[in-house]
């Protein structure tokens, strides 16, 4: 004890008359006290190094020494030597969590995006939900109904045209892009429903047709009157009018029939029309007018809009030669072509330079694609087109164009069997190039009703097919409760009245107008099923179509083996040969759904055992169109699917049919991951 305050006392005395003490509090053994005035001892004095203490080595570390004291012992090894190992090791740790990001994010495939991940649910605004009792739809309508639309376990929302319009019906005449018709609501409900469409967690595509517009579109009339750039907006050429009658540049044929050139008194020539004569084309060879668009494009972008859907893309250019189309029937008077499929359409579809103004479009939309998590959607209406026609709107390995191009072949199936399905659903993985995306839709605006289609037998496995096949599925609104066309719409619309048909408003419950309107009249009549199909009696139901939908997207949504998997189309089987079976399977995954698909219309007996290696004797149901069957185990050498039933078989099996060579040109993936079950993560060393 000498020693160590010995050792003190001669550290007090080297630092004796310094002001600083470096943070430390000085020994209480020191007294303070006042120097006089003009002393030395008044002067702050520089601090100096103390000299060594002999004696220093064995004074132990105390409180409060100063620094100097601090730097001798901090360069003992005992001290030193402990501290250079903490910081190898911190650097080390560094470098190998740096190396370890660097794979992960170098390994993990890419993830899905919110387009990918599941339903799209289509809405005809007209018919969806009536708002303020005048009989039709409108945005508020839909606003109302959106934790419906979420409790389906949909991602995406689709509003078809809701353009002001002087049409009555499809929309498709629009007279001012960046206005919404009165009849849905105004520009502040739009803005209303994309904030809540949004807080919901959702997305939202609109419908947008470049094509043409209305002939009473602001452009339009400038353009008749020539007025200045606007003279050139549309696509106007010289043709002879006398006597009421008008001799067209060529024959060119609209889609609804008869000549696709109208004349026009007040410009004296006669412009080109697609569609109605109320739709006048566009001029995509005026730069002018490809630059309205985009502005347009950017104008619903910035309003919040996620996505579009491009409509009647094929049409946008025409072939500036003005020659006749050749006829089907070469044969034929020529005077008599009045149909559209009584031409080849070589000169007015899909021209050179078509491609390019969608893909002009992407880049629009690419800009607003910069900030994570708002990518904006692209996808394209291909109605009519061949299979490798209808690929094209993919674009080419290096560059992109749509997203996908809508599926809309399953929409054309007007009855049940395999034979068409199988072509349809081969024929679109066979060709889709690779790494891109597939969808499926059942129905739409255009297209009569599954259930009116098929029959309501086949409305649950229809719903099973489209929700468990690689890809996005698309579904219209009331297919998910078993809608039907309505029988007649005696109104007066441009349009054949056999499309109003599929447009009926949605039937919501069994009270006045199925609770689509409060007013005294709906646009279009309710269907006389309402009572029975209607949301409130499918949710109260035990097992209805509703449920099943449910059940189907939730799997859909949180079930890697459909999100991500393999999908292998195993064949036909079943006594009339006329069920559907494929797999879903992912590597690293021992886990494997199968799906058998009765669209026959009798009872078939399956035997899978003899047509799937690896298949145990025994395999599970996840799910079934028939919910007394899940949860059971059945035996895989005779399963009996009645008529429009539907399995999700689940088992477990190291064996995949994907590495099969036999089954090799039947397996598809689009964004090939396996699974770690050590780490619980995806990676793409596969």
């Amino acid at each position: 004890m000498a020693a160590d305050k010995g050792g003190r006392d001669s550290l007090r005395e080297s630092t004796k008359g310094c002001r600083t003490n470096n943070g430390f509090v000085q020994n209480e053994d020191i007294l303070e006290r006042q120097p006089d005035p003009g002393s030395p001892e008044d002067t702050p004095q520089p601090c100096a190094l103390p000299v060594q203490d002999p004696d220093l080595r064995a004074t132990k570390p105390y409180a409060g020494m100063p620094k100097e004291v601090l730097l001798q012992f901090s360069s003992q090894a005992r001290y030193r030597v402990p501290r250079e190992v903490l910081f190898w090791l911190t650097v080390a740790s560094v470098l190998v969590l740096t190396g370890v990001t660097i794979a992960i994010i170098a390994l993990s495939p890419k993830c899905l995006d919110w387009w990918q991940v599941g339903p799209m649910y289509q809405i005809y605004p007209r018919s969806f939900k009536d708002s303020d009792m005048d009989g039709n739809g409108d945005l508020k309508g839909i606003q109302d109904k959106l934790d419906y639309i979420r409790n389906l376990n949909i991602k995406t929302v689709w509003i078809t045209s809701f353009y002001k319009s002087s049409l009555k019906d499809f929309r498709h005449g629009v007279e001012d892009f960046r206005e919404i018709d009165p009849i849905f609501g105004t520009m502040k409900d739009f803005e209303n429903l994309v904030a809540a469409i949004h807080d919901k967690g959702l997305k939202l595509i609109i419908d947008f047709i470049p094509n043409h517009t209305s002939d009473k579109h602001v452009w339009f009339q400038l353009s008749r009157n020539r007025t200045e750039k606007y003279s050139d907006y549309y696509i106007w050429r010289n043709c002879t009018h006398a006597d009421g009658v008008t001799t067209p540049p060529n024959n060119w044929v609209s889609v609804y029939g008869n000549s696709s050139w109208h004349f026009d008194d007040v410009r004296k020539q006669c412009y080109f029309h697609q569609f109605r004569k109320e739709q006048p084309d566009l001029n995509f060879r005026n730069r002018d007018v490809h630059q309205e668009i985009k502005e347009i494009i950017q104008y619903w972008l910035e309003k919040g809009v996620d996505g579009f859907s491009f409509d009647a893309v094929k049409f946008l250019l025409e072939a500036t030669h003005l020659r006749n189309e050749a006829q089907v029937n070469e044969s034929q008077n020529s005077d008599t072509v009045t149909r559209y499929s009584e031409l080849y359409h070589d000169f007015t579809t899909t021209q050179v330079g078509m491609h390019d103004i969608v893909r002009s479009f992407r880049q629009t939309m690419d800009r607003y694609s910069r900030e994570p998590g708002r990518y904006r959607f692209l996808g394209t209406e291909a109605n009519g087109d061949s299979i490798d026609r209808t690929m094209m709107y993919y674009g080419l390995p290096f560059i992109q164009e749509a997203d996908f191009p809508f599926n809309n072949y399953l929409t054309t199936l007007d009855t049940p069997g395999n034979s068409a399905l199988n072509k349809v659903i081969m024929s679109w993985m066979e060709n889709m190039p690779e790494g891109k995306w597939p969808n499926w839709m059942l129905g739409g605006p255009d297209n009569s009703r599954l259930t009116s289609r098929l029959g309501k037998e086949y409305i649950n496995v229809m719903n099973m097919l489209i929700l468990t096949l690689p890809g996005t599925p698309i579904t219209y609104y009331g297919e998910e409760i078993g809608m039907e066309n309505i029988l007649s719409a005696n109104l007066n619309e441009l349009y054949d009245a056999n499309t109003l048909l599929s447009k009926s408003p949605m039937q919501w419950d069994n009270s006045s107008n199925a609770g689509f309107s409060e007013g005294n009249h709906t646009w279009l009549p309710i269907s006389s099923d309402y009572h029975t199909v209607n949301v409130d009696v499918s949710t109260t139901e035990k097992r209805s179509s509703l449920k099943l939908y449910q059940e189907l997207s939730l799997l859909h949504a949180n079930d890697l083996l459909l999100s991500r998997g393999w999908f292998c189309h195993v064949g036909n089987t079943g006594d009339d040969g006329r069920v559907v079976v494929y797999t879903r399977e992912l590597d690293g995954l021992d886990r494997v759904l199968a799906m058998a698909l009765n669209f026959g219309e009798s009872t078939s007996v399956v035997n899978l055992a003899a047509m799937m290696s690896g298949l145990p004797a025994t395999v599970r149901i996840r799910l079934s169109t028939n919910s007394a069957m899940e949860g059971s185990a059945l035996d895989t050498s005779a399963i009996k699917l009645d008529k429009g039933d539907g399995l999700i078989l689940e088992y477990n099996t190291n064996t995949f049919l994907h590495y099969e060579t036999a089954l090799q040109d039947r397996c598809f993936v689009s964004s090939r991951a396996c699974y770690s079950s050590a780490l619980g993560i995806l990676h793409s060393l596969c």
